[in-house]
């Protein structure tokens, strides 16, 4: 067999390992086979008969393309809520069915969250939270030392989980509530909607969140049970997140953040008292989108 041709059937073996990396790394499918494809093109190119670990190495290789892409990415200022905003109700198709599996394996939540991190921050996390590599292996990758690079990994992790501003009992309360009302409203379900809403709930949102001739105000059940349905497209692409310190939902299509619900839960029975639609970007910026946590 010709040497580039088990070049390439090794590299082949490690190509869905590099994928689901790069796609952590960049949240984009689209950019992360870019980023294989290079990964390929420099591997075709170097002289690797002393390399003993390919697989360590081709990470390695996948993790500075990525960096630079990240890199390039802010140097442009480049962000993703304005990207994603920019396609307007189309942001709210399904998924492709192969972004939408990479979506589903990592987390609409998790991948909002990651777009919020600096490039150093995001590459140490992605390699040691989600992939198992050691700090001293990573520290070369963002030219730190192991400490500096293990204190990235920290400060993205906190940034995921985020910083509840409600009791453990309090969140799954909340949970079980939005939770039925997401369900709800992806169905389709008025019944359920009006189960779960109280009945002088209120939904207020930002004018870029509805369409043209929508009250930015609604009032009532009913009203606002009959919107969700009207919209319950954008359900498709929502998932339950911590908003704030409570929890919420946010809309991501493609794993990017378009909107998000500020909900608000009443103790006494279980129901919505009201929710916020965020949707302009410089308010969707200064939000604090985290990953919710396990609940009983």
């Amino acid at each position: 067999m010709h040497a580039q041709e088990l070049l390439a059937r090794r590299f082949e073996t490690h190509r869905d390992h590099l994928h689901a990396v790069a796609y952590r790394m960049l949240g984009s499918a689209g950019e992360a086979e870019d980023a294989v494809q290079e990964a390929w093109l420099r591997l075709d190119r170097s002289d690797t008969s002393e390399v003993e670990n390919l697989a360590g190495w081709l990470t390695t290789v996948v993790s500075r393309i990525c960096l630079d892409m990240l890199r390039s990415r802010t140097a442009r200022r480049e962000d993703p809520i304005d990207r994603i905003a920019e396609l307007g109700d189309a942001a709210y198709d399904r998924d492709p069915e192969s972004e939408a599996v990479l979506v589903d394996s990592v987390g609409r939540a998790l991948l909002v969250v990651l777009d919020t991190l600096g490039p150093d921050e995001r590459v140490a996390f992605v390699l040691h939270d989600m992939f198992a590599v050691p700090f001293d292996q990573i520290a070369p990758i963002v030219g730190r030392t192991s400490v500096a690079t293990k204190k990235l990994a920290s400060r993205a992790r906190a940034r995921a989980h985020g910083d509840a501003s409600a009791s453990t009992a309090e969140l799954a309360q909340q949970r079980h509530v939005v939770d039925a009302f997401l369900a709800a409203a992806r169905s389709g379900d008025l019944d359920a909607l009006l189960a779960v809403l109280a009945p002088d709930v209120v939904r207020t949102a930002d004018p870029a969140a509805l369409p043209s001739g929508m009250a930015p105000v609604a009032r009532g059940a009913q009203a606002v049970a009959r919107e969700t349905v009207i919209l319950r497209r954008r359900s498709q692409v929502a998932t339950l997140a911590l908003v704030d310190g409570a929890v919420g939902i946010i809309v991501a299509p493609r794993g990017k953040l378009l909107l998000a619900l500020a909900v608000t839960v009443t103790v006494r029975d279980d129901r919505i008292a009201g929710y916020e639609v965020i949707a302009d970007p410089a308010r969707l910026r200064h939000l604090e989108i985290a990953v919710l946590p396990e609940l009983p």
